[in-house]
């Protein structure tokens, strides 16, 4: 079963943070925890087969340690976007230190996107966030990075009842890697033979 947040979830946030874009024929990969110097390039590579384009929320203590890794995201023609520094959750931080945190991150990484890791953000996290990035969770979690999660489950959950404008959760982590593997590039073929755009989040 993938990992769907429930509506009722959904609309006890502010309006503006982002579920699923309204699209009729785009599908929007995204990558979480990256960049990885073995596992990010091979993710740009499944997506230069398929012609895709995807949108990669990068920690800060990653780019600043990979920089020329990161560099290839940008150059392969991806959307990046800000996912703390160093992994924080939302949930257990006082605001002023959770925005210190993604503060700094900004420092590497230049983007009007941000994703919380874990999904775990308080609603003063968010008011002040909104002032400066669009907040964008995920309609479908694969759930690639779980050890009770096999590759073909992977699949299962980022293609069962999935339609167009959907968000769905990968990681470009190396704990990632195995589930990665098995079902990144049938995804892709997936939503390419069901004739999709495999887009980035351009807002």
């Amino acid at each position: 079963m993938n990992f769907r947040v429930p509506n009722i979830i959904r609309k006890l946030y502010p309006s503006d943070v982002l579920w699923e874009i309204e699209s009729p024929s785009s599908i929007y990969l995204t990558f979480d925890d990256g960049p990885h110097p073995v596992v990010t390039p091979w993710v740009l590579q499944q997506l230069k087969k398929f012609n895709a384009r995807a949108t990669f929320f990068c920690l800060g203590k990653n780019v600043e340690q990979y920089p020329e890794t990161y560099q290839m995201i940008l150059d392969a023609g991806h959307k990046v976007g800000n996912h703390t520094y160093s992994h924080q959750k939302g949930f257990k931080m006082s605001t002023p230190r959770y925005l210190e945190d993604v503060s700094f991150a900004s420092n590497f990484i230049q983007s009007e996107l941000f994703r919380p890791p874990y999904g775990q953000i308080n609603f003063s996290q968010i008011k002040r966030l909104s002032q400066l990035y669009r907040i964008v969770m995920w309609t479908v979690m694969s759930r690639d990075y779980s050890l009770y999660v096999d590759g073909p489950t992977c699949f299962r959950n980022a293609t069962k009842d999935v339609g167009p404008g959907a968000i769905i959760g990968f990681h470009d982590s190396l704990k990632s890697f195995d589930n990665l593997k098995y079902a990144l590039p049938r995804v892709l073929e997936y939503f390419t033979d069901k004739h999709f755009n495999l887009s980035s989040i351009e807002l």
